[in-house]
């Protein structure tokens, strides 16, 4: 008797389809439950060939799990600047660069809380060394070119160039704000907000990040 709970399988695939289906997989097996669910044999399962088909395009679990940390890395980035790309049609820029920066943590939070599994995945598959280049070129990176990280780093060197936070504090901003803002996404996802209300997160998110900014630009006593 079938199993009703086998997933559907494809018997044959085009040429390049297949390191596309594994790497779809993964990122499904990802989003369903975070880093320590991508396993190849169950991404080529769900794929529909054998485990030993998918060594051509991945070698190892940790090969694929890099992949599907690329595309975990790019959906944020794209989340992120979705955010910024609704502050383009203010015109004062002074106003417009505190609001990309903003853009970023709320954009940050609310992926994180929308899509747990692959924010887990980008920062657990293996440490986030910023000075390495994104695995596999461009694809942890979202439509404008950059990573997470950078899309920060450019929303404060807009705000240097907008005159709202000094040079002389610009270095290492980054790693200040960027701290804050996880540190809040792994309270919602894992420590003592995780049953609060979306509401409740939103609220959160956008007390943290107007602390964040005017941290930043306050005048030092």
């Amino acid at each position: 008797m079938p199993n009703e709970d086998s997933s559907p399988v494809r018997s044959t695939y085009r040429h390049g389809d297949l390191r596309r289906a594994l790497l779809d997989a993964g990122v499904a097996l990802a989003r369903e439950g975070g880093p320590g669910a991508v396993v190849l044999r169950e991404a080529t399962r769900r794929a529909g060939v054998v485990p030993n088909a998918a060594y051509r395009h991945f070698q190892s679990h940790q090969v694929l799990l890099e992949a599907v940390r690329a595309v975990a890395l790019s959906e944020l980035a794209r989340a992120i600047e979705a955010e910024i790309d609704a502050t383009r049609r203010m015109r004062d820029p002074r106003r417009r660069a505190r609001a990309a920066f903003c853009g970023v943590g709320l954009g940050y939070l609310r992926f994180a809380r929308r899509e747990p599994g692959l924010f887990r995945t980008a920062f657990a598959a293996r440490p986030f060394d910023v000075n390495e280049r994104a695995p596999h070129d461009g694809a942890a990176r979202g439509a404008s070119g950059m990573d997470p990280f950078e899309l920060l780093c450019h929303t404060l060197d807009g705000m240097v160039d907008a005159g709202l936070l000094p040079p002389v504090r610009r270095p290492g901003a980054e790693f200040l704000a960027w701290s804050a803002v996880h540190g809040m996404a792994m309270l919602v996802l894992d420590g003592p907000l995780r049953g609060l209300d979306e509401a409740g997160c939103q609220a959160l998110a956008e007390r943290l990040v107007a602390m964040v900014e005017q941290g930043l630009l306050a005048e030092k006593v």
